[in-house]
């Protein structure tokens, strides 16, 4: 059974990351900027567990943190959601750029 290095699980989660943070800031969409956001914290999930599996193999502590990340991601995703429909029932639109719910 071959081993992958760490260096190619690491190239994986930099290459995800960076698709999520151009996701992030660059879409103008509410919902494509919460799956920007998603990614970001997959690519944190890839580098958890490599680390960990590359690092103390005997423990299980990356694993552990990835769930904990991705409890708070499901989380993320219901508020970021019901805050997006909320948005959309008030000013029929899902984009950033014409929501101004703080001014007067």
């Amino acid at each position: 059974m071959p081993i992958i290095p760490l260096s190619w699980f690491l190239l994986v989660g930099a290459g995800l990351f960076s698709i999520g943070l151009y996701g992030a800031l660059a879409r103008r969409n509410a919902v494509a900027v919460l799956m920007g956001v998603e990614l970001l914290l997959n690519a944190v999930n890839i580098n958890l567990v490599a680390f960990n599996r590359y690092i103390v193999p005997a423990q299980v502590t990356g694993q552990i943190f990835a769930i904990f990340v991705l409890a708070i991601a499901a989380a993320e995703a219901a508020v970021g959601l019901a805050l997006i429909i909320a948005i959309y029932r008030t000013r029929d639109t899902v984009n950033l750029d014409e929501i101004d719910l703080l001014k007067g």
